[in-house]
């Protein structure tokens, strides 16, 4: 290896080709223990990021971790090649969608073999191919046969730059710009095709609970996405529009109405727009639903509170949302926070109903009445001014109210709503629908004639394949007759909602997915993406699972057993981006100092799902580690020590060493089994610290130190791949390193934790008594380990819950027998027994810093004596106690 590092272009060209002829990532169909490990796939834009070089190293690492347990792995990549993007671009280069996309795939195939990542590219799917998107359109059907899709008027987000529908997540900011090109998005009403999503509502929501493996952040945003309430749904008669129906989780408030508010978009509202000025402003240009306060205009109507008869204001408001209940509400100031601001605002009174109970509250007690001037009170309690109900408490109050109510019924609400599909674009696909010019109405495409193929593009504005003239005109399926096919293509959340289950047989023809294999693999073990899709994708593939297991056999009704979202990679704090120029290119990283320093520089410095910031100095200081670990072993295979007897005597160094080699397997595998790879890479690198030291400090012992080369080798090798098999290699090792079995441990971590802990612990009091007594040169350090009764003393007062500890120790002989000694580290454990906790064993911990002797010489450059209790001076053992020996410094 030379000076600036090793060769890790021709390290890691080398075995990427070696990989490739053996074809060691290829996954057979039929497997014993499978394990499916997934990354988000990507879409082709063109050059890989550091957010995609993050999360696919993390798969990678945590595939090649579970192949070197012996598990078969299902590791596969693939394109989410669809999209407005793509489209945009061939426009302003004049070209097509698909040339672009192709030669962008090509560019990031390229860069991610580049990276030495594990994938079965036999499995790669490319959803802008028929061969995919048939059967996209063979789920429509699907859908549309088992009554879950359907063809209706709905309101959309517009984009008029993008000239396409956008999804609520795509709409950005107060300012509501399209997320795509910052054009203010429009309100337009389109037809639509949908999925019915809803249907599933209750089952989505509910299975969350088990979904034990996923972040407890991204389960609360798909809870709250769903958005399930129980209330009561009731009628306010709005006088000269009849009746208007409205929500509410609190029907036991209804007797602190004081106002009826209505959704800008609501059909009262938009037929007061039309004759009333103040209302026509202030829905078409005043109204901000994401505004800081609650904001509305007064109609000048009134509605009927069915409960009171009482006659209260009509608003229209912009806090109310057509789209959450029924679009109207009865507001309750004293109640409601957002209801108390806009009564404030709109001088509306604020009428307490609900007081809270009393400790001591009993039936014949009227409750206080609580201060609403300043806020609501928004907790149940006790119904106070609301006539033959006041007293009751608000549940009881809420079953009464419904029961008497005429018009009132329980009724759950939803925040979720149908999956709305369609998009005016033309690269996605085509839905599998023809409109008959006749009486047939909306017809499937049958599945025969499966794909319906893109035509050729056409640049012009609006939706290309309007413009598809020849494309469009068809023939009806059921009369004969001339239709049109339908020109809307399909979100691209649709191929991305079942992709995981077309790895396991992507050649299939004649079906999307083998049914026996999915079974066999289902669901997906480990997946890992952004947490920008904790909600949409991850919900329509829990949806789109869940029906085809419902209408196919599929075995599995959840996608994801674990779901671990990566943090973004940083540049001085902030996420990088090309808008902001400070990204940083992967390709020159992996140019200058190799794919397995940016993939460990990556590993090491966080764990996966928090961010971190880029750094170049980090970047070079891993480069040189990998370098020192080249060298090590290079120097190992050199020297004569690999060529020594194997039955050497070992000496306490090398017994240290032998525990730091098996702590650091028993640490790294269960850090590697958890993803916190960070952990894990720490402990590999302190082993290889620690072999330097090794080396520099004694004569090795042949069989420790090739054990521990090997040993780090392998911890490293799900990371650093290319320089593992190297350094693999070159220890004279069979096979490749990918295909090595995971290393074993002797030992537990709980012993290793205790182990490490009481030499660092000694190793800091020895610092300690050095600095305070200003001892410059010592001569002798000698360690005494505690006495045995002392180790047992310990685990009574561990196990005891007596009140009187001291006199539990005297009732054993043996302590008893130490008389003073005794009561005073009695009287230290009964003080101190909510801190107490378990050591090793007074052989272990004799044991332990023998072994460790040597780094507490080298630290002090002076000869460090190990003694137990009955070889040192009493004085001395007095001092010592569980897991803290007493030191003597002679100078």
């Amino acid at each position: 290896m030379s000076q600036e590092g090793y060769d890790h272009t021709a390290v890691e060209s080398r075995w990427q080709a070696a990989w490739d002829d053996a074809a060691v990532y290829h996954t057979p169909d039929d497997v014993e223990d499978p394990t499916y490990v997934l990354g988000m796939y990507p879409y082709p834009s063109g050059k890989l990021h550091m957010g995609h070089v993050r999360n696919y190293t993390i798969t990678d690492a945590y595939a090649r971790y579970r192949r070197m347990r012996g598990d078969d792995v299902l590791h596969p990549m693939g394109w989410d090649a669809f999209g407005l993007p793509a489209e945009n671009a061939a426009k302003e280069r004049d070209t097509n969608p698909r040339d672009w996309t192709m030669d962008c795939i090509d560019t990031m195939r390229g860069q991610m073999k580049s990276m030495g990542f594990g994938y079965d590219w036999d499995r790669e799917i490319t959803t802008c191919t028929p061969e995919y998107y048939e059967w996209n359109q063979w789920l429509f059907r699907r859908f549309h046969e088992e009554g879950l899709a359907e063809r209706r008027d709905a309101e959309v987000n517009w984009c008029p730059s993008c000239e396409t529908v956008l999804a609520d997540e795509q709409v950005e900011g107060d300012a509501e710009l399209c997320w795509r090109c910052d054009t203010p998005v429009e309100d337009r009403e389109l037809e639509q095709w949908f999925l019915r999503i809803t249907e599933y509502a209750d089952e989505l929501l509910e299975a969350i609970d088990d979904l034990e493996g996923w972040p407890n952040s991204v389960r609360q945003m798909q809870r709250n996405w769903i958005g399930r309430q129980y209330g009561t749904q009731l009628e306010f008669h709005i006088d000269g529009h009849g009746p208007v129906e409205a929500f509410t989780t609190r029907v036991d408030t209804i007797h602190g109405a004081t106002f009826f508010a209505l959704a800008p978009d609501h059909p009262i509202s938009e037929a007061l727009a039309s004759e009333d000025d103040a209302v026509h402003e202030f829905v078409h240009h005043e109204a901000d639903p994401e505004g800081d306060e609650p904001n509305g205009v007064e109609t000048g109507l009134t509605a009927t509170n069915p409960a009171t008869g009482e006659e209260i204001p009509v608003f229209v408001a912009d806090f109310v949302l057509s789209d959450v209940g029924t679009g109207a509400l009865m507001a309750v100031p004293a109640h409601d926070e957002r209801d108390h601001a806009f009564a404030e605002k709109m001088d509306v009174e604020i009428r307490p109903v609900i007081a809270p109970e009393p400790d001591d509250w009993d039936d014949d007690t009227a409750p206080d009445t609580p201060d609403v001037s300043e806020e609501a009170f928004t907790e149940d309690g006790v119904l106070i001014n609301s006539g033959e109900y006041s007293g009751l408490r608000s549940e009881t109050a809420r079953e009464r109210l419904t029961e008497a109510i005429e018009s009132a019924e329980e009724s759950t609400q939803y925040q979720l709503r149908d999956w709305g599909i369609s998009r005016q674009r033309y690269w996605g696909t085509p839905i599998p629908i023809v409109h008959c010019h006749d009486d047939c109405g909306s017809v499937l495409v049958p599945e025969e004639d499966l794909p319906v193929e893109l035509p050729e593009f056409i640049n012009t504005t609006g939706n290309p394949l309007d413009a598809a003239e020849e494309w469009k005109a068809t023939i009806c399926p059921e009369c004969g007759g001339s239709a049109t096919r339908e020109t809307d293509t399909m979100d691209t959340f649709v191929d991305s909602s079942w992709y995981f289950l077309r790895y396991v047989s992507p050649g299939a023809e004649e079906v999307p997915f083998d049914l026996d294999r999915a079974n066999d693999w289902m669901p997906v073990d480990q997946y890992v993406g952004g947490i920008e899709h904790a909600v949409m994708h991850l919900l329509y593939s829990r949806f789109v699972t869940k029906t085809i297991a419902d209408h196919e056999g599929l075995e599995h009704r959840e996608p994801f057993t674990n779901l671990l979202a990566q943090g973004m990679v940083q540049l001085d704090g902030e996420k990088m981006s090309k808008s902001k120029g400070n990204t940083v290119s992967p390709q020159r990283i992996v140019e200058e100092y190799g794919a397995d320093t940016a993939r460990l520089f990556m590993m090491q410095a966080a764990q996966p799902e928090r961010d971190f910031d880029w750094s170049e100095e980090g970047v070079r200081s891993t480069y040189r580690f990998l370098t020192r670990l080249a060298d090590l072993v290079e120097e190992y295979v050199a020297d004569d020590a690999a060529t020594a007897p194997a039955d050497a005597d070992r000496d306490t160094v090398d017994d240290y060493v032998a525990n730091e080699t098996d702590a650091a397997v028993a640490i790294a595998g269960a850090e590697y089994d958890d993803l916190t790879f960070n952990v894990a890479l720490r402990e590999a690198q302190d082993l290889v610290r620690t072999l330097r030291s090794y080396r520099e400090h004694a004569e090795p012992h042949p069989e420790t130190y090739a054990r521990g080369l090997d040993v780090a080798v392998r911890l490293l090798a799900p990371v650093a791949p290319h320089l593992a098999e190297e350094l693999w290699e070159t220890l004279e090792r069979d096979g490749f390193a990918v295909d090595a079995e995971w290393p074993t441990a002797t030992v537990d971590r709980v012993t290793v934790e205790r182990r490490r802990r009481l030499v660092e612990n000694t190793r800091e009091d020895v610092r300690d008594i050095v600095d305070v007594a200003g001892i410059e040169d010592p001569q002798r350090i000698d360690v005494v380990v505690a006495p045995d009764w002392k180790y047992d003393a310990l685990s009574i007062a561990l196990d005891s819950d007596a009140g009187n500890l001291i006199g539990e120790l005297m009732q054993e002989s043996h302590i008893r027998e130490q008389g003073d000694d005794a009561a005073s580290y009695g009287h230290d454990l009964q003080a101190n027994r909510e801190a107490l906790r378990e050591t090793l064993s007074g052989d272990d911990e004799y044991d332990a810093l023998r072994a460790a002797a040597w780094l507490i010489e080298r630290e002090f450059d002076a000869p460090v004596v190990v003694e137990r209790a009955a070889d040192a001076d009493d004085a001395v053992v007095r001092k010592a106690e569980p897991g803290r020996p007493a030191i003597d410094i002679v100078e």
